[in-house]
């Protein structure tokens, strides 16, 4: 049985509101950002479409407000039971009716979901699209008013896109069985390929795509070396109240450097697949609910995390291409708040990288556009120009040097690297390719070893040819080979560096090559990215008298965060408190006024935020 046909829209001149009127009313939002008016205009006339926005722009409200003002019930399609229950808990606050259906309910509670579903109770219900297509809730569906389907997370449908999940494969039927409910796919992170693959499996009329720049972020890639000390220095710069992600690539590093900075005296908690579930869901909850917490994860952890305060994402270990990069620092600063994405990487990064590749069952035409991928992210790592204009480059979008990345705070210097490139090139060739980069080097700056006069290589020609650069730029300039694919390291063989097809091309057309010079000592003393260089929403506040009002409010945040049991958050976002500092309501009119305060939160907790600012003011 098909659904039936569902035309009609709850209008204004219904008695339904309109989505300025939720938009207001629920949200605490005086006007629509960028393109969100324009797909909620389209939802709400019944046409499907996919919609690409930076994370912190307002992606949920383009099928949150149809959901609740078209007849019927929102479906959202979501891929992590964390990220439906964050979202409805939150909904929830504002006074909508939104229930999640996922594996973690106990019979009773998923029994009262599916009852307020058939009975049209919901605005919105959050399903797995592992439920979502069995016959049993496709049955309810056949029966019901549907305002809409959303479908979060819309990269995941794509095999090229940085995150495929075979089940969301399955979504696309939706779009055959019920093809006159309008269906909006939304993701923040979505290269072109992966963009193409969504829109034609969900047979999409439409795509909006409005730019990936996340400005309030800063950008800082660094060498790996001493990458404890390296964090250590980072985190010192840091408030201890700030809440933070550090990634790393195993759960053995993940465990080792959780463990090193509690020994340093910061709140961090380890998170992996391999952990305990309880372990893992108790110390997610709180890194939600706490501040000052450090989360040291695996990749496992980010996905539907929706703590809008987190100001710095950390990268021990160099991810597998820019979307994941994109998508990990994107967690940082959903607040607009001023965030830092910092990052350090080395040779054997990349080297890693490239082995898991290769070792993978990939089929061939998938491992070859991880290649190019990683090579796309590797000229990120290496630039000498805005870092900004780099990632953006690479979703098709542009933008002017920045000003707010380490390479436009102090741009490193280039020179043309033409003739070393050759002579490490040629060193690589004479001695074998089957060396590693630190023997090479030593070759190079003509060292005296036993293994060097053992090979015969001190009576080559190109034995002492380098010795005007140091080794440390040497090392610089094999990562820079490397990430143009002149270079290849074979993880296999212990690290060997070979000379790549590009690689011969480039010695015998002899171009010129300009690449970075490495500073001896990079230090952004003095320097202030657009955001600052702490990431305060206090920056914002001048006198101690509105800081002092500020952490009152905090404080009264939190303690209503835990008689209700939610994140300090969902009750009120840093920058809706830093507006009730700077605009200081004094009556409920004022207070819903404030950006962030809707009627819900007005009624519930806006008269005991007044007292305390009519008592500091």
């Amino acid at each position: 049985m098909h659904h039936i046909a569902m035309t009609d829209i709850k209008s204004a001149s219904e008695n339904q509101a309109s989505p300025h009127d939720i938009l207001s009313s629920v949200f605490g939002h005086s006007t629509f950002r960028g393109q969100q008016e324009q797909i909620i205009d389209d939802v709400m006339a019944g046409k499907s479409c996919g919609v690409l926005m930076p994370t912190g722009s307002g992606k949920s409200l383009c099928y949150q407000i149809p959901s609740i003002c078209r007849l019927g019930t929102g479906i959202i399609i979501s891929p992590l039971i964390a990220l439906m229950q964050d979202q409805v808990v939150a909904l929830r606050e504002e006074g909508v009716k939104a229930v999640a259906i996922h594996s973690g309910l106990t019979y009773p509670e998923l029994q009262d979901a599916l009852s307020n579903l058939r009975t049209g109770n919901l605005d919105l219900v959050y399903v797995a699209p592992e439920r979502l297509v069995t016959d049993a809730f496709l049955d309810i569906l056949d029966h019901i008013q549907i305002a809409l389907f959303a479908i979060d997370e819309a990269h995941c449908i794509s095999q090229w896109g940085h995150d495929f999940r075979p089940e969301y494969h399955q979504v696309s039927l939706l779009r055959t069985r019920f093809p006159d409910i309008p269906c909006i796919a939304v993701t923040a992170t979505a290269d072109k390929p992966t963009r193409k693959d969504i829109v034609e499996r969900l047979q999409l009329p439409k795509l909006y795509v409005a730019g990936f720049d996340r400005p309030n972020i800063s950008y800082e890639v660094t060498i790996k070396n001493n990458p404890r000390t390296q964090l250590s220095r980072f985190l010192k710069d840091r408030s201890t109240n700030d809440s933070g992600i550090v990634y790393c690539l195993s759960r053995k590093k993940v465990e080792e450097t959780a463990r090193w900075l509690t020994e340093e005296g910061y709140n961090a908690l380890p998170y992996h697949a391999g952990l305990d579930k309880m372990v893992r869901a108790s110390h997610q909850e709180r890194f939600l609910q706490e501040e000052g917490i450090i989360m040291v994860a695996t990749i496992a952890f980010g996905m539907g995390i929706n703590k809008p305060d987190v100001r710095f994402v950390a990268h021990m270990d160099l991810p597998k291409n820019i979307e994941a990069y994109y998508q990990e620092t994107g967690r940082a600063g959903r607040d607009g708040l001023p965030a830092t994405a910092w990052m350090v990487y080395g040779l054997q990064d990349l080297a890693l990288q490239r082995q898991m590749i290769e070792n993978s069952n990939a089929p061939e035409d998938q491992k070859r556009i991880q290649r190019q991928k990683l090579t796309a992210f590797l000229g990120y790592c290496e630039s000498a120009t805005c870092r900004r204009q780099v990632l953006l480059h690479y979703f098709d979008d542009r933008a002017d040097p920045c000003g707010n990345c380490d390479t436009c705070l102090s741009p490193p210097e280039t020179f043309d690297g033409s003739i070393a490139a050759q002579k490490l090139l040629s060193c690589i060739l004479r001695t074998g390719q089957i060396f590693g980069g630190g023997y090479v080097i030593d070759v190079l700056l003509g060292k005296h070893s036993d293994r060097i006069e053992k090979f015969g290589h001190n009576a080559l020609s190109t034995y002492g040819i380098g010795t005007e650069h140091t080794a440390k730029e040497w090392h610089s300039l094999i990562r820079q080979l490397v990430a143009r694919g002149y270079l290849f390291v074979d993880m296999n063989a212990h690290g060997g560096l070979t000379v790549t097809p590009d690689g011969m091309d480039f010695l015998r057309s002899r171009n010129a090559l300009q690449l970075r010079l490495d500073p001896r000592t990079v230090s952004n003393t003095g320097k202030r990215s657009r955001g600052g260089a702490k990431a305060d929403p206090l920056l914002s506040l001048k006198d101690d008298a509105d800081k002092t009002l500020f952490a009152a409010l905090k404080d009264l945040r939190t303690h209503i965060a835990k008689d209700h049991n939610i994140p300090p958050y969902v009750v009120f976002h840093d920058k809706t408190l830093v507006d009730m500092v700077l605009h200081k309501p004094l009556d409920l009119q004022a207070l819903s006024d404030v950006p962030g305060v809707g009627q819900s939160k007005l009624k519930k907790y806006g008269q005991i935020f007044l007292d305390v600012i009519r008592k500091q003011t």
